[in-house]
């Protein structure tokens, strides 16, 4: 059983009407609230929370070890109980299928304001932060990669996906956590088993348009090639320099694979569709597709909006694309 977690020294959220004010708990730069809280926070039934909580959990939207802690919690009447808190993933979940007036406007909030508000690490020591400069550098420059990405039509309905990449790509930069336990430096790229040739895809490329095509998803052009440009886009993705490979790690040639397909164009028709399906072929190939816990490391949803974020992407904003695909893999 863990103590009760620090109560923040500023209120963390207020409804704008003013009528509900909640003292957020703060503990492993996380926020944690009760059914209760929430239930308050959005207006709402405790009730309809727990069947919420309860869905979420059996549609495997959320891990429930993940996003659940028991702490001490001392009630109004003086007394020390045992009391399950829900960190901000879950409660953003929640906020997602409560309707109503409070969760809409909590939800607003919470995109535009508190992610910004923990991932920039302002609830973090300041020997820290200066420390770990480089890495929340790089979180804060996909922050707001995502959010100005985010505003570009052909996103439009992706609002949810681009929250929950901002979420698990801030999960994956542990720098603090690690930080504490003098890891910062034993964290290792994925190496691979299985090489994918330009022979390997242009067999996975003709089963795929088989397959689309009896479904009919995919016209006469679906997977043709455009010139020679697929040969060169898989020889950029293994090239070497000084007999060492540019992109050593599973992570990097992923992520350059998805991308070069999208951008570089090789197949006359398709290239969106086929680079995500090379890109989790090349992954499940390498046994480097699931996290332990049997979920995908980036499931279809959100490689939907990885691959559309790409195609909106300017060239220049390639850096910052593949930083984020690396860290949502690791």
């Amino acid at each position: 059983m863990k103590n009760e977690p620090k109560k923040g020294e500023i209120i963390i959220y207020q409804t704008p009407d003013k009528k509900v004010k909640i003292d957020v708990s703060l503990d492993n730069e996380t926020i944690w609230l009760t059914q209760e809280q929430i239930a308050k926070l959005f207006g709402s039934e405790r009730s309809v929370i727990t069947k919420h909580i309860r869905n979420i959990f059996k549609d495997g939207e959320l891990d429930e070890n993940s996003v659940c802690a028991i702490f001490a919690h001392t009630a109004a009447d003086g007394k020390t109980y045992k009391t399950k808190f829900y960190n901000l993933d879950i409660i953003i979940s929640v906020g997602y299928r409560v309707n109503s007036k409070r969760a809409t406007q909590f939800r607003v909030w919470a995109t535009d304001t508190l992610r910004q508000y923990l991932l920039k690490g302002y609830v973090v020591h300041e020997k820290r932060l200066l420390e770990a400069e480089s890495k929340f550098k790089e979180l804060q420059n996909a922050v707001d990669f995502l959010k100005q990405k985010s505003k570009h039509e052909l996103m439009a309905g992706q609002e949810q996906e681009i929250l929950s990449l901002l979420g698990d790509y801030s999960k994956t930069l542990t720098l603090l956590e690690q930080y504490d336990k003098e890891k910062l430096s034993t964290a290792k790229a994925g190496k691979e088993r299985f090489v994918l040739n330009y022979a390997n895809v242009g067999k996975v490329v003709v089963e795929v348009k088989r397959e689309l095509t009896n479904k009919k998803e995919a016209g006469e052009f679906f997977g043709q090639e455009n010139g020679e440009k697929l040969k060169g886009l898989m020889g950029a993705i293994y090239q070497t320099f000084d007999k060492k490979e540019l992109y050593p790690s599973i992570e990097e040639k992923a992520a350059h694979l998805l991308y070069f397909i999208i951008k570089d164009h090789p197949f006359v028709d398709g290239n969106k569709r086929t680079a995500a399906f090379l890109f989790v072929y090349f992954l499940d190939k390498n046994e480097y597709l699931y996290r332990e816990t049997g979920e995908k490391k980036i499931n279809d949803n959100a490689l939907t909006a990885l691959a559309l974020l790409i195609a909106v992407s300017d060239p220049k904003e390639k850096d910052k694309l593949i930083k984020i695909i690396t860290n949502l893999l690791k």
